[in-house]
């Protein structure tokens, strides 16, 4: 069987990064974590004092940079930025990058490049959209904003967020805000996109869910 592109979109908290980890791991395909990129020019723009709103500047960071994603390391220019990009403050920065069209189309080329012979399970706001819109199989995972908020307020993989639920559903609603009016590639469900709410779900059972779609259209693992 020919190697598979699996897109998986949706909302921060939704559980897009567990569900794309486990489907990678059981194909033996690689996870690329789409927001990680936008994240690490966040980062590293921040860190170089360039203003995420100049445009010219920040592509020009993102042309020149080394990104490396994988499930368990994010690197730009050789630095390990794994923890450091999951704070609120990378999140707006990450947001504000997201919104430069010139910025995206660096980044949608790399993400195209790392996809090209398949093999590869993608998240993030627009992979069955802009990315792979001719993917394999398309998903788009949601859950109910207090479900996303309670997730990301207990996920360890994000330092310095606030403990209390309600101020970090606060900044999912911004956030949320921010990614679906956007004019450059704003986050919505592909119209051949499989829906999943993954409230009060879990995991293991919406693993079990998305590999029976990839089974049900007689494709499975290939390397």
């Amino acid at each position: 069987m020919k190697p598979l592109i699996i897109a998986i979109d949706g909302p921060s908290g939704a559980g897009k990064g567990t569900v794309a980890r486990a489907i990678a791991a059981q194909l033996g395909y690689r996870h690329i974590d789409s927001g990680a990129m936008y994240r690490a020019v966040g980062w590293k723009a921040i860190r170089d004092g360039v203003s995420l709103e100049d445009e010219a500047a920040v592509t020009a960071l993102a042309e020149g940079a080394r990104i490396d994603v994988s499930s368990t390391q994010v690197t730009i220019d050789g630095i390990d930025v794994t923890r450091d990009i999951r704070t609120p403050d990378i999140d707006r920065a990450a947001a504000g990058v997201a919104r430069l069209p010139r910025v995206r189309r660096v980044l949608v080329d790399q993400q195209r490049q790392m996809g090209i012979h398949g093999g590869i399970v993608m998240e993030g706001r627009d992979i069955g959209t802009v990315v792979f819109p001719d993917a394999d199989v398309k998903l788009y995972l949601d859950a109910s904003p207090e479900e996303r908020a309670r997730r990301r307020a207990h996920d360890p993989a994000h330092t310095g967020v606030p403990a209390v639920v309600a101020d970090v559903a606060t900044l999912l609603t911004q956030r949320d805000e921010i990614d679906r009016t956007r004019a450059a590639s704003p986050l919505y469900a592909a119209a051949d996109a499989v829906l999943i709410d993954t409230t009060g779900k879990d995991i293991a059972a919406v693993v079990r869910e998305v590999m029976a779609l990839v089974h049900k259209k007689g494709l499975g693992a290939g390397g």
